[in-house]
């Protein structure tokens, strides 16, 4: 069994992950006769909190199993692929919840969105944020948003003493505690989704995998597109925000302050690295 050098390292930092991919053999043993599968290799790109390989089923559909590793913001996957039933998301075919396991619909020829340029990246990710884009039903078990944040919170505050600019950081964990409070509407949102989380398919021009479910914000769901459009990003933050903004039909000011919280204040591995700090001064002056 290969594992992804991504989803190693991840699993290295906690030892419930570690635990987790130590028994990873003896739970693809098990979903391989539960689901009668047949296992190719693991995918490697994009692949830093799951193990997932395509699998033919035993009529030989193609499928994808993923399993996600222990992880705070993917708690909610299957929910959310639920909920969505296949539009605009990858269809799932079955799961297992306490497992974290999904045998998901395979996108074929699955080319990610990455491969067109990103202006073009832009009018399909902002389609299909307006179709996620839906309230559910009371109850559910979806997290608010404020959940994410305020766990986000916690993480940068626990690096204080390595933080290069105190002042904007804590103008951005202010943004974090603000901004979902003062929402204009609460929708159930993807949260990461990017060019990468985004296939081409038979069944649609385009499917989203790896949903990230919160409720909350519209304007939050921009920021991930953003930020994996960097030089675009860098070189014209107001340009590009009021082009999404515009796109999404979602306050433009709402996705600057989201886009400058996230820069300033989202936890990172290396608070040394400037870029993030040097996007948040260019998006705030």
């Amino acid at each position: 069994m290969t594992v992804p050098d991504l989803l190693a390292a991840n699993c290295r930092k906690t030892p419930g992950r570690t635990a987790w991919l130590d028994s990873l053999p003896h739970t693809l043993r098990d979903l391989e006769r539960r689901w009668s599968l047949v296992l190719g290799a693991p995918f490697h790109e994009e692949t830093s909190c799951a193990w997932a390989p395509p699998v033919a089923l035993a009529d030989g559909t193609p499928a994808v199993l993923k399993l996600g590793m222990p992880h705070m913001e993917g708690v909610h996957e299957i929910h959310g692929l639920r909920f969505w039933d296949g539009d605009p998301t990858v269809r799932l075919l079955e799961a297992d919840d306490d497992l974290g396991a999904m045998l998901i619909e395979r996108c074929q020829p699955g080319t990610a969105l990455r491969a067109v340029p990103e202006p073009e990246q832009d009018l399909v990710i902002a389609g299909l944020l307006r179709r996620l884009w839906r309230s559910p039903p009371e109850p559910h078990v979806f997290r608010p948003l404020a959940a994410l944040t305020e766990y986000w919170s916690g993480e940068t505050l626990s690096d204080v003493e390595l933080w290069p600019d105190a002042g904007l950081v804590r103008e951005g964990l202010g943004l974090f505690k603000e901004l979902p409070q003062t929402a204009p509407a609460n929708v159930l949102l993807a949260t990461d989704l990017h060019a990468g989380n985004v296939l081409r398919s038979q069944r649609e021009p385009w499917l989203v995998i790896d949903p990230k479910p919160f409720v909350g914000d519209p304007a939050y769901d921009a920021t991930q597109h953003l930020f994996n459009c960097g030089a675009r990003l860098r070189a014209d933050p107001d340009g590009l925000i009021r082009r999404i903004a515009g796109l999404l039909g979602v306050d433009r000011e709402r996705v600057r302050l989201w886009t400058f919280a996230r820069a300033a204040a989202e936890p990172r591995d290396d608070w040394s690295d400037d870029d993030s700090m040097a996007l948040a001064r260019a998006i705030a002056s």
